[in-house]
Protein backbone atom coordinates (compact mmCIF):
# COMPACT_ATOMS: atom_id res chain seq x y z
CA UNK A 1 0.00 0.00 0.00
CA UNK A 2 2.71 2.50 0.98
CA UNK A 3 4.36 1.68 -2.82
CA UNK A 4 0.93 2.26 -4.34
CA UNK A 5 0.96 6.13 -2.36
CA UNK A 6 4.41 6.69 -3.16
CA UNK A 7 3.73 5.90 -6.92
CA UNK A 8 0.57 8.16 -6.99
CA UNK A 9 1.83 10.80 -5.43
CA UNK A 10 4.76 11.03 -7.78
CA UNK A 11 2.43 11.14 -10.47
CA UNK A 12 0.58 14.32 -8.69
CA UNK A 13 -2.25 12.31 -7.63
CA UNK A 14 -2.86 13.63 -4.11
CA UNK A 15 -6.59 13.05 -2.91
CA UNK A 16 -5.66 9.30 -1.94
CA UNK A 17 -7.90 7.11 0.65
CA UNK A 18 -6.41 3.88 1.94
CA UNK A 19 -7.97 1.23 4.12
CA UNK A 20 -6.47 -2.71 5.26
CA UNK A 21 -10.29 -3.11 5.78
CA UNK A 22 -12.00 -4.31 3.41
CA UNK A 23 -15.43 -4.16 5.97
CA UNK A 24 -14.74 -0.17 5.47
CA UNK A 25 -14.76 -0.06 1.69
CA UNK A 26 -18.83 0.77 1.69
CA UNK A 27 -18.83 3.58 3.98
CA UNK A 28 -15.62 4.88 2.28
CA UNK A 29 -17.50 4.40 -1.23
CA UNK A 30 -20.58 6.40 0.59
CA UNK A 31 -18.41 8.97 1.61
CA UNK A 32 -15.75 9.46 -1.17
CA UNK A 33 -17.23 8.53 -3.99
CA UNK A 34 -14.16 7.30 -5.86
CA UNK A 35 -12.96 8.35 -8.79
CA UNK A 36 -10.68 4.87 -9.26
CA UNK A 37 -10.26 2.18 -6.90
CA UNK A 38 -7.28 0.25 -6.29
CA UNK A 39 -8.20 -3.33 -4.93
CA UNK A 40 -5.79 -6.44 -3.95
CA UNK A 41 -7.51 -9.68 -3.82
CA UNK A 42 -5.88 -11.28 -0.90
CA UNK A 43 -7.37 -9.48 2.70
CA UNK A 44 -8.31 -10.58 5.72
CA UNK A 45 -11.93 -10.95 6.21
CA UNK A 46 -13.53 -10.46 2.56
CA UNK A 47 -11.33 -11.20 -0.28
CA UNK A 48 -11.56 -8.73 -3.26
CA UNK A 49 -14.10 -10.58 -5.43
CA UNK A 50 -16.53 -9.81 -2.11
CA UNK A 51 -15.13 -6.26 -2.31
CA UNK A 52 -15.87 -5.96 -5.94
CA UNK A 53 -19.47 -6.86 -5.16
CA UNK A 54 -20.21 -4.54 -2.26
CA UNK A 55 -18.44 -1.54 -5.14
CA UNK A 56 -21.03 -2.94 -7.90
CA UNK A 57 -23.95 -2.52 -5.20
CA UNK A 58 -23.01 1.34 -4.31
CA UNK A 59 -22.64 2.25 -8.17
CA UNK A 60 -25.18 3.81 -10.13
CA UNK A 61 -26.79 1.62 -12.75
CA UNK A 62 -25.50 4.43 -15.34
CA UNK A 63 -21.96 5.47 -13.57
CA UNK A 64 -18.81 4.39 -13.99
CA UNK A 65 -16.27 3.96 -11.35
CA UNK A 66 -13.28 1.46 -12.70
CA UNK A 67 -11.76 -0.74 -10.43
CA UNK A 68 -8.19 -1.58 -10.98
CA UNK A 69 -7.29 -5.25 -9.66
CA UNK A 70 -3.68 -5.46 -8.12
CA UNK A 71 -3.15 -9.30 -7.05
CA UNK A 72 -0.07 -11.85 -6.44
CA UNK A 73 -2.22 -14.78 -8.24
CA UNK A 74 -0.95 -14.89 -11.08
CA UNK A 75 -4.24 -17.69 -12.43
CA UNK A 76 -6.18 -17.02 -15.56
CA UNK A 77 -9.02 -17.76 -13.20
CA UNK A 78 -8.41 -15.09 -10.54
CA UNK A 79 -8.16 -12.68 -13.52
CA UNK A 80 -11.51 -14.27 -15.43
CA UNK A 81 -13.69 -14.04 -11.76
CA UNK A 82 -12.25 -10.26 -10.79
CA UNK A 83 -13.01 -9.03 -14.76
CA UNK A 84 -16.28 -10.50 -14.63
CA UNK A 85 -16.92 -9.24 -11.13
CA UNK A 86 -16.85 -5.56 -12.67
CA UNK A 87 -13.05 -5.20 -12.51
CA UNK A 88 -12.22 -3.09 -15.28
CA UNK A 89 -7.92 -3.60 -15.53
CA UNK A 90 -5.64 -6.15 -13.86
CA UNK A 91 -2.12 -6.16 -12.63
CA UNK A 92 0.09 -8.51 -10.97
CA UNK A 93 2.82 -8.24 -8.69
CA UNK A 94 5.34 -7.21 -8.35
CA UNK A 95 4.01 -3.88 -9.73
CA UNK A 96 5.62 -2.15 -12.16
CA UNK A 97 5.27 1.53 -11.09
CA UNK A 98 5.11 3.24 -15.02
CA UNK A 99 2.40 0.50 -16.03
CA UNK A 100 0.69 1.48 -12.79
CA UNK A 101 0.66 5.16 -13.84
CA UNK A 102 -0.65 3.93 -16.91
CA UNK A 103 -3.13 2.18 -15.72
CA UNK A 104 -4.55 4.33 -13.66
CA UNK A 105 -4.30 7.63 -16.05
CA UNK A 106 -5.94 5.85 -18.64
CA UNK A 107 -8.64 4.48 -16.43
CA UNK A 108 -9.31 7.73 -14.64
CA UNK A 109 -9.55 9.05 -18.60
CA UNK A 110 -12.10 6.68 -19.54
CA UNK A 111 -14.12 7.74 -15.99
CA UNK A 112 -13.66 11.52 -16.67
CA UNK A 113 -15.02 11.00 -20.61
CA UNK A 114 -17.61 8.94 -19.04
CA UNK A 115 -18.98 11.84 -16.81
CA UNK A 116 -18.31 14.18 -19.76
CA UNK A 117 -20.63 12.20 -21.67
CA UNK A 118 -23.61 11.67 -19.21
CA UNK A 119 -23.20 15.22 -18.95
CA UNK A 120 -23.24 16.13 -22.02
CA UNK A 121 -26.54 13.42 -22.74
CA UNK A 122 -28.26 15.45 -19.40
CA UNK A 123 -27.94 18.62 -21.57
CA UNK A 124 -28.71 17.10 -24.59
CA UNK A 125 -31.82 15.51 -22.33
CA UNK A 126 -32.91 18.67 -21.29
CA UNK A 127 -33.06 20.25 -24.36
CA UNK A 128 -35.08 18.05 -25.40
CA UNK A 129 -37.37 18.25 -23.14
CA UNK A 130 -37.38 22.09 -23.84
CA UNK A 131 -37.86 21.25 -27.40
CA UNK A 132 -40.55 19.09 -26.84
CA UNK A 133 -42.43 21.29 -24.50
CA UNK A 134 -41.83 24.17 -27.25
CA UNK A 135 -43.53 21.87 -29.93
CA UNK A 136 -46.42 21.00 -27.70
CA UNK A 137 -47.19 24.36 -26.78
CA UNK A 138 -47.13 25.41 -30.71
CA UNK A 139 -48.93 22.34 -30.97
CA UNK A 140 -51.82 23.47 -28.84
CA UNK A 141 -51.90 27.15 -29.94
CA UNK A 142 -52.11 26.13 -33.54
CA UNK A 143 -55.55 23.75 -32.62
CA UNK A 144 -56.50 26.54 -30.66
CA UNK A 145 -56.03 29.33 -33.60
CA UNK A 146 -57.92 26.35 -36.01
CA UNK A 147 -61.02 25.71 -33.96
CA UNK A 148 -61.26 30.01 -33.59
CA UNK A 149 -61.11 29.93 -37.35
CA UNK A 150 -63.91 27.61 -37.77
CA UNK A 151 -66.01 30.38 -35.30
CA UNK A 152 -64.35 33.67 -35.92
CA UNK A 153 -67.14 34.93 -38.43
CA UNK A 154 -70.15 34.72 -35.54
CA UNK A 155 -67.95 34.49 -32.56
CA UNK A 156 -64.48 36.46 -32.88
CA UNK A 157 -63.48 36.05 -29.16
CA UNK A 158 -63.29 31.64 -29.82
CA UNK A 159 -64.65 31.28 -26.20
CA UNK A 160 -67.74 29.00 -27.35
CA UNK A 161 -64.75 26.76 -28.31
CA UNK A 162 -63.12 27.15 -25.51
CA UNK A 163 -66.07 27.08 -23.20
CA UNK A 164 -66.86 23.58 -25.05
CA UNK A 165 -63.54 22.20 -24.96
CA UNK A 166 -63.47 22.74 -20.80
CA UNK A 167 -66.77 21.63 -20.59
CA UNK A 168 -65.94 18.65 -22.31
CA UNK A 169 -63.03 17.82 -20.98
CA UNK A 170 -65.20 17.79 -17.18
CA UNK A 171 -67.72 15.50 -18.21
CA UNK A 172 -65.33 13.13 -19.63
CA UNK A 173 -63.19 13.17 -16.28
CA UNK A 174 -66.98 13.05 -14.73
CA UNK A 175 -67.58 9.40 -16.67
CA UNK A 176 -63.89 8.07 -16.11
CA UNK A 177 -61.16 8.80 -18.19
CA UNK A 178 -57.21 8.90 -17.44
CA UNK A 179 -56.18 12.03 -17.15
CA UNK A 180 -54.47 11.95 -19.88
CA UNK A 181 -57.61 11.05 -22.55
CA UNK A 182 -59.45 14.33 -20.53
CA UNK A 183 -56.33 16.60 -21.67
CA UNK A 184 -56.94 15.03 -25.17
CA UNK A 185 -60.88 15.55 -25.35
CA UNK A 186 -60.23 19.18 -24.00
CA UNK A 187 -57.91 20.32 -26.77
CA UNK A 188 -60.24 18.08 -29.45
CA UNK A 189 -63.87 19.04 -28.78
CA UNK A 190 -62.69 22.73 -30.10
CA UNK A 191 -62.55 21.85 -33.51
CA UNK A 192 -65.95 20.04 -33.19
CA UNK A 193 -67.56 23.09 -35.94
CA UNK A 194 -64.14 23.23 -37.86
CA UNK A 195 -66.26 22.31 -40.56
CA UNK A 196 -67.88 25.22 -40.67
CA UNK A 197 -65.57 27.41 -42.75
CA UNK A 198 -66.79 25.57 -45.91
CA UNK A 199 -70.52 27.18 -44.80
CA UNK A 200 -71.12 30.36 -46.67
CA UNK A 201 -71.78 33.39 -44.43
CA UNK A 202 -75.40 33.44 -46.33
CA UNK A 203 -76.07 30.69 -44.12
CA UNK A 204 -73.70 30.70 -41.29
CA UNK A 205 -74.66 34.34 -40.77
CA UNK A 206 -78.22 34.01 -41.70
CA UNK A 207 -80.20 35.79 -38.64
CA UNK A 208 -83.68 33.88 -39.90
CA UNK A 209 -85.01 30.27 -39.74
CA UNK A 210 -82.80 28.86 -42.26
CA UNK A 211 -84.74 27.06 -45.00
CA UNK A 212 -84.95 23.28 -45.89
CA UNK A 213 -82.12 24.19 -48.56
CA UNK A 214 -80.34 25.82 -46.42
CA UNK A 215 -79.97 23.82 -43.41
CA UNK A 216 -78.92 21.06 -45.82
CA UNK A 217 -76.14 22.99 -46.48
CA UNK A 218 -75.58 23.61 -42.95
CA UNK A 219 -75.12 20.12 -42.15
CA UNK A 220 -72.32 19.12 -44.42
CA UNK A 221 -70.37 20.68 -41.69
CA UNK A 222 -70.23 17.15 -39.95
CA UNK A 223 -68.41 15.78 -42.80
CA UNK A 224 -66.29 18.90 -43.97
CA UNK A 225 -65.18 19.21 -40.69
CA UNK A 226 -64.15 15.12 -40.20
CA UNK A 227 -62.63 15.20 -43.66
CA UNK A 228 -60.18 18.12 -42.94
CA UNK A 229 -58.97 16.23 -39.71
CA UNK A 230 -59.46 12.62 -40.55
CA UNK A 231 -56.17 10.30 -41.30
CA UNK A 232 -52.94 12.16 -39.91
CA UNK A 233 -52.47 9.11 -37.50
CA UNK A 234 -52.40 11.82 -34.53
CA UNK A 235 -54.82 10.30 -31.83
CA UNK A 236 -55.87 13.97 -31.07
CA UNK A 237 -56.97 14.58 -34.52
CA UNK A 238 -58.19 11.20 -35.00
CA UNK A 239 -60.66 12.23 -32.03
CA UNK A 240 -61.05 15.53 -33.54
CA UNK A 241 -62.35 13.86 -36.61
CA UNK A 242 -64.73 11.82 -34.72
CA UNK A 243 -66.22 14.66 -33.29
CA UNK A 244 -66.63 17.08 -35.88
CA UNK A 245 -68.53 14.16 -37.55
CA UNK A 246 -70.62 12.65 -34.83
CA UNK A 247 -71.75 15.46 -32.55
CA UNK A 248 -74.87 16.88 -34.22
CA UNK A 249 -75.72 12.47 -34.00
CA UNK A 250 -78.82 12.14 -31.74
CA UNK A 251 -79.48 9.49 -28.84
CA UNK A 252 -83.02 8.65 -30.55
CA UNK A 253 -81.33 8.39 -33.97
CA UNK A 254 -82.90 11.86 -35.22
CA UNK A 255 -79.67 13.45 -35.78
CA UNK A 256 -77.39 13.70 -38.85
CA UNK A 257 -75.30 13.47 -40.96
CA UNK A 258 -75.38 8.96 -40.67
CA UNK A 259 -78.92 8.90 -38.41
CA UNK A 260 -76.91 6.93 -35.66
CA UNK A 261 -78.65 6.38 -32.62
CA UNK A 262 -77.50 5.27 -29.07
CA UNK A 263 -74.05 3.80 -28.80
CA UNK A 264 -73.74 3.68 -32.11
CA UNK A 265 -72.59 7.05 -31.54
CA UNK A 266 -69.13 7.33 -30.48
CA UNK A 267 -68.95 8.44 -26.98
CA UNK A 268 -66.46 11.72 -27.73
CA UNK A 269 -69.63 12.38 -29.86
CA UNK A 270 -72.29 12.14 -27.14
CA UNK A 271 -70.10 14.04 -25.02
CA UNK A 272 -69.75 17.40 -27.05
CA UNK A 273 -73.19 16.92 -28.14
CA UNK A 274 -74.25 17.95 -24.58
CA UNK A 275 -71.13 20.07 -24.15
CA UNK A 276 -71.67 22.06 -27.21
CA UNK A 277 -75.59 22.59 -26.90
CA UNK A 278 -75.17 23.99 -23.18
CA UNK A 279 -72.76 26.82 -24.49
CA UNK A 280 -75.09 27.47 -27.23
CA UNK A 281 -78.41 27.92 -25.10
CA UNK A 282 -76.60 29.55 -22.55
CA UNK A 283 -74.55 32.51 -24.87
CA UNK A 284 -76.16 35.43 -27.11
CA UNK A 285 -75.23 34.64 -31.07
CA UNK A 286 -76.18 37.01 -33.80
CA UNK A 287 -79.62 35.18 -34.22
CA UNK A 288 -80.37 34.45 -30.94
CA UNK A 289 -80.04 35.62 -27.09
CA UNK A 290 -78.81 33.86 -24.24
CA UNK A 291 -80.92 31.19 -22.20
CA UNK A 292 -80.36 31.49 -18.57
CA UNK A 293 -78.86 28.68 -16.72
CA UNK A 294 -82.43 27.64 -15.47
CA UNK A 295 -83.82 27.26 -18.81
CA UNK A 296 -80.56 25.43 -20.46
CA UNK A 297 -80.92 23.14 -17.62
CA UNK A 298 -84.43 22.20 -17.90
CA UNK A 299 -83.83 21.79 -21.76
CA UNK A 300 -80.95 19.52 -21.52
CA UNK A 301 -82.81 17.34 -19.00
CA UNK A 302 -85.96 17.32 -21.03
CA UNK A 303 -83.88 15.78 -23.93
CA UNK A 304 -82.21 12.95 -21.86
CA UNK A 305 -82.88 10.15 -23.67
CA UNK A 306 -83.87 11.74 -26.58
CA UNK A 307 -81.12 13.98 -27.94
CA UNK A 308 -78.82 13.18 -25.52
CA UNK A 309 -77.26 10.18 -23.83
CA UNK A 310 -78.82 9.96 -20.35
CA UNK A 311 -75.51 8.72 -18.48
CA UNK A 312 -73.32 11.85 -20.09
CA UNK A 313 -76.36 14.15 -18.99
CA UNK A 314 -76.03 12.69 -15.40
CA UNK A 315 -72.30 12.94 -15.37
CA UNK A 316 -72.82 16.82 -17.09
CA UNK A 317 -75.48 17.82 -14.23
CA UNK A 318 -73.03 16.33 -11.59
CA UNK A 319 -70.60 18.54 -13.23
CA UNK A 320 -72.73 21.65 -12.46
CA UNK A 321 -73.25 20.87 -8.74
CA UNK A 322 -69.82 20.48 -8.42
CA UNK A 323 -69.11 23.91 -9.63
CA UNK A 324 -72.22 25.25 -8.14
CA UNK A 325 -74.14 26.32 -11.09
CA UNK A 326 -77.09 25.27 -12.64
CA UNK A 327 -79.37 25.25 -9.60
Amino acid sequence: MQLLRRILEASGYADIRSTNDPRTVEGLIEEVDPDLVLLDLLMPVMDGHEVLRVIREHTPEHAYRPVLVLTSDHSQDAKRRALSGGAKDFLTKPLSPSEVRLRVRNLLEARFLHQRLAQQNEWLEERVQARTAELEQARIQTLQRLARAAEYRDDATGEHTKRVGRTAGLIARELGWEEPSVTTMRLAAPLHDIGKIGIPDSILLCTERLSREQFEVMKTHCAIGADLLVGTGVPLLDLAAEIALCHHERWDGLGYPRGLSGEEIPLSGRIVSVADTWDALTTERPYKSAWTEAEALAEVERNSGLQFDPEVVEAFLRTLAQAGTGG
